[in-house]
């Protein structure tokens, strides 16, 4: 699966553990492959694909530098109060 599939799955709220469940194709004809399954459901819900498509990693590397501003801020905050 594609960094873009991963995301799109994660922002549909979907487990990137329990992909084994819905990625049985091969055993159940009619389904669609779990990546043309995911791209499907993120098209119907938001009407369009994701613009800018980050790895797990990135994401991961963003989230932190953002906590860590806003712990920088709320630490210059406490000390300028007193």
């Amino acid at each position: 699966m594609s960094h873009a599939q991963i995301q799109m799955a994660r922002e549909l709220g979907m487990n990137p553990r329990k992909f084994g469940k819905l990625d049985n194709h091969h055993q159940e004809p009619w389904k669609l492959p779990l990546g043309k399954f995911i791209e499907e459901c993120y098209r119907k819900r938001f009407g369009h694909f994701p613009e800018k498509v980050l790895s797990i990693e990135n994401k991961v590397n963003l989230d932190a530098a953002k906590k860590a501003r806003k712990r920088e801020a709320k630490l210059l905050a406490k000390t300028a109060g007193q």
